[in-house]
């Protein structure tokens, strides 16, 4: 699958890969064999960059997930800081379930975007109002990438998961971590947007992470606790004999 908006592109270089071929096939013009050969290496280089392969995100309202692919460069207190090489799946997916309740567009320069100075290139804040509070995420332009794409609008809702834009050729996003919410990951940690897990809310019983002992009782035994009782391994009587 393509990400949203890279049609243009990748037509584009079809069309001028497809008549510098008829070019040179037909009346010979100098030059157009080199033309289509680099336009065919243009349009599997965008093939391979605008890939966009589904994933399927669990739903869980306890834990966030990497709003994009990349490698963690920067944890600033709350917020974790992701850049996308040009090699990283570029779309981006929203870290918790929420609604989209504003967007700020701000222009800027385009330095390279894993240095600090890439704090005045252009950007897009979203602003996402979940269960647990507002989470912003910064989508931020790079040298090469000067296209930031937005796939949402204020007032939509969105899942965990869901792709809500992509920044083209090399970038940055960065994401606020609520209060009540442990980071999980570390600097230089690589990550898969709406797969892998940076933060959990603190003192939950996650699904995902409990283990759970199933046991057998014997038809000759009462059972003594109830469901939902709390029980400790080795003192607690869960069921005696008649």
């Amino acid at each position: 699958m393509l990400a949203k908006g890279s049609a243009p592109w990748i037509m584009t270089l079809v069309a001028i890969s497809a008549l510098a071929a008829i070019a040179h096939i037909t009346v010979y013009w100098p030059y157009t064999g080199i033309i289509t050969l680099l336009g065919l290496a243009g349009l599997i280089f965008f093939i391979f960059f605008f890939r966009d392969p589904e994933r399927e995100s669990e739903y869980c309202c306890s834990s966030m997930t990497a709003p994009a692919d990349g490698k963690i460069v920067d944890i600033r207190g709350r917020k974790i800081c992701i850049f996308m090489n040009v090699h990283n799946v570029h779309v981006n997916r929203a870290p918790l379930t929420g609604t989209v309740i504003a967007i700020e567009h701000k222009k800027g320069g385009y330095r390279p975007a894993f240095s600090k100075d890439s704090e005045r290139n252009e950007r897009s804040h979203i602003f996402i109002d979940t269960e647990h509070g507002i989470v912003e995420v910064t989508q931020i332009a790079g040298t090469i990438a000067r296209r930031i794409v937005s796939y949402v609008q204020v007032g939509d809702q969105m899942v965990r998961g869901q792709r809500f834009g992509m920044i083209r050729f090399g970038s940055r996003v960065d994401v606020t971590i609520p209060e009540n919410f442990e980071i999980l990951c570390t600097k230089g940690e690589k990550v898969t947007a709406g797969m892998t897990v940076i933060a959990r809310k603190r003192n939950t019983n996650d699904d995902n992470v409990q283990e759970l002992e199933i046991l057998t009782v014997p038809d000759s035994f009462d059972i003594l606790c109830s469901k939902g009782g709390l029980v400790t391994a080795g003192t607690s009587v869960s069921y005696g004999k008649e």
